[in-house]
């Protein structure tokens, strides 16, 4: 097997740069064109979302020739909340541009391939030190120079490509899963939106108006909100469980997440399939499969004795703008909503038998989004925990899996 070899991360780049802001060069943001790509869109698992995409004009792109990206390129954000994202470029995303937000590492193929120092910049380890020298300032950023900093243990081209190829292999299947997710999770809204958006008197069901009737957001479901959960530190000899917050309904926990007493309220404990809804700072609502945990404060999980799930997280998600938009007019710098809103957000909820009908059509689809869920959570599991050890050499790949196509 082949030697590794300590690199910084400057000396296997021909280019480390970054975009600029296409307002500040006179251009603005269209409808349709060249495909901008902004920190938002990285995710810390190597995705790229590109229903975030914004466009700008064919003109401002060849006026910000600096930042045009290229096929392999490595995207890492090195501005904001969310240091050290990365995402690799390909050739379907192409033309596209980006911002200052995010650095464009652009490397030699000869002696390093892209997939791999992705793969790397992936590391949690990797994520940490970024995030420890960026400081504690309120806008959090790093330089090119730190970027370049990062020291990387290189093994010949050839075994770069077969660790990169198990690794890709998962994030394949990740990838699908998420795909039929998002498939699977706009069939379900498109039906709730035909019953309770589009014109509900027109629904087919006999009688569907009778009985049918208007109410409350939080008369629907219960808003439960999180602990100050410094208030319940794990207690002597006790590891603890990890505390959700904001930062882990984007990351995932990880092994930075704060720790809580095992003991907390039964309440409290968040578990795979729980419904939860940040209405503080970046509002948001997903469902939960993050492995068990603490609920903290600015954070609602979300649940309902009388109303099946997707009734109410749909419900709540049609209001969702509304909420950001409330939360935007705060002249704070945490914008958040109040109880009120909840209160004062509208549902409208079927009689009996037509829920049970509705409920029998979308709860197989909404089942079908959490097995899946579940697989994503154990192939992540398992590409998480091959990465470290793969990328230390602990773990070595036999060249024949060179044979799987990257």
């Amino acid at each position: 097997m082949s030697e590794w070899k300590e690199y910084k991360l400057g000396e296997l780049t021909e280019l480390v740069t970054k975009g600029t802001t296409p307002t500040t060069i006179g251009e603005r943001f269209i409808d349709h064109g060249v495909n901008f790509i902004k920190s938002e869109a990285v995710s810390y698992d190597g995705r790229i979302d590109r229903t975030t995409f914004v466009f700008i004009t064919e003109e401002a792109h060849q006026k910000l020739k600096r930042s045009q990206l290229k096929a392999d390129d490595i995207l890492f954000s090195m501005a904001g909340v969310f240091l050290g994202k990365s995402a690799l470029v390909t050739e379907d995303m192409l033309p596209a541009n980006t911002n200052q937000a995010l650095a464009i590492i652009r490397l030699n193929k000869e002696i390093a391939l892209p997939k791999f120092i992705h793969f790397y910049l992936r590391q949690q380890g990797v994520i940490e030190f970024i995030n420890n020298i960026s400081g504690q300032s309120a806008q959090p950023n790093i330089n090119f120079e730190e970027i370049k900093s990062i020291g990387i243990s290189l093994p010949v081209l050839e075994e770069q490509t077969a660790i990169a190829s198990v690794l890709s292999s998962l994030d394949d299947k990740i990838d699908l899963l998420h795909r039929q997710n998002k498939t699977l999770e706009q069939m379900a809204e498109t039906l709730f939106r035909k019953w309770f958006v589009h014109r509900p008197e027109l629904v087919e069901w006999e009688d569907a108006d009778e009985g049918w009737e208007e109410k409350s957001l939080d008369e629907i479901a219960i808003f439960l909100n999180g602990l100050a959960c410094q208030k319940y530190p794990p207690k002597e000899n006790e590891v603890g469980l990890p505390v959700i917050k904001i930062k882990e309904m984007r990351t995932g926990i990880t092994e930075s997440s704060d720790k809580a007493a095992e003991s907390v309220p039964q309440q409290y404990l968040v578990n795979n399939g729980d419904m939860l809804f940040s209405w503080s700072g970046s509002l948001d609502v997903i469902l939960w499969f993050g492995g068990k945990g603490v609920l903290n404060q600015h954070l609602f999980k979300v649940t309902s004795d009388i109303y099946p799930q997707w009734f109410y997280y749909f419900w709540t998600t049609h209001h969702l703008m509304e909420f950001k938009g409330i939360a935007e007019d705060k002249a704070t710098t945490m914008g958040h909503i109040q109880r009120k809103h909840l209160t004062n957000a509208k549902v409208i909820v079927p009689d009996g038998k037509s829920l049970i009908e509705m409920d029998n059509t979308v709860r197989p689809i909404f089942e079908k989004i959490k097995l899946n869920s579940k697989q994503i959570q154990s192939l992540t599991k398992l590409r998480d925990t091959l990465l470290p050890k793969l990328m230390s050499g602990e773990v070595r790949v036999k060249m024949s899996i060179l044979n799987h196509k990257l």
